[in-house]
């Protein structure tokens, strides 16, 4: 206790499943929280011994990712990962001032999935992704929908929505002020759309301004069978942010993308 208020410590481990709920509130930052991270390396040998020094050593040759989860503390995951390429850093305004390749999404939710709306801006020189806008909420309407929309839109591009839903599409378009259009989808649109994402250089993240879509990209992970093989699917849950990143960037996935390695066509 500090004067009239606490101090609260949580001192842990990180356990190896990125998906635990301590590695999903480490990502969670909040302005009255400070994470700390430290290992066997940051203290004088004498006070662990020549002993753990040595243990160290020896798991870090014969298996580095045990290792960099036991002495580094590192959440390395169950190996189902399914996006490697997440950066989350802060996105300063100076930067989405000079983004000039702006894009939006929308997937629909309401009772109980939430309404998902993201911006973006990708770099096709770099091949590298910014995610800097987000609202993700439960029960909001179309109405309400539109109105944080236009609190926090950059620019005026149009915005790519879940062309299942084309009631919500002409709600928002009859309020009038921004443009919303139906993702062309298709049989194969959510597999390429994230083998996509996938081959980026870099997603860069913004926690603050976009916590549940750093969330999502973070955790999100291939599913295993019976047997503990992992499934060829991609879970379909705990991925609105996903999917309406995936809409929002259909148009520059149509293309016959030879940059990214693929000629398929959405």
């Amino acid at each position: 206790m500090v004067g009239n208020g606490y101090e609260v410590f949580y001192s842990y481990n990180p356990p190896k499943m990125i998906a635990s709920w301590v590695n999903a509130e480490v990502i969670n930052v909040r302005s009255d929280r400070l994470v700390h991270s430290s290992t066997y390396l940051d203290v004088p040998v004498k006070w662990l011994g020549e002993q753990f020094m040595i243990e160290a050593e020896i798991l870090k040759k014969e298996n580095e990712l045990a290792y960099r989860n036991e002495y580094l503390g590192e959440p390395t995951g169950t190996g189902g990962a399914v996006f490697t390429n997440i950066t989350l850093r802060e996105i300063t305004d100076e930067e989405i001032k000079g983004f000039d390749n702006i894009a939006d999404g929308v997937d629909f939710g309401y009772a109980v999935d939430p309404v998902s709306y993201g911006q973006n801006h990708l770099d096709k020189t770099r091949k590298k992704l910014y995610v800097f806008n987000e609202i993700y909420k439960v029960g909001m309407s179309n109405k309400r929908l539109h109105e944080e929309i236009l609190k926090i839109k950059v620019g005026k591009s149009p915005i790519t929505a879940d062309s299942a839903e084309p009631k919500s599409i002409d709600e928002l378009n009859g309020l009038g002020k921004i443009r919303v259009v139906g993702a062309k989808k298709g049989p194969d649109s959510i597999d390429f759309g994230v083998r996509w994402l996938q081959n980026l250089v870099e997603i860069i993240i913004d926690p603050v301004r976009c916590p549940n879509t750093a969330r999502e990209f973070s955790m999100y992970e291939y599913e295993k069978d019976k047997f503990g093989n992992f499934k060829s699917q991609y879970p379909d849950c705990n991925n609105h942010s996903i999917d309406q990143i995936r809409y929002s960037r259909e148009k520059d996935m149509s293309f016959r993308k030879i940059s990214f390695g693929y000629n398929k066509i959405i």
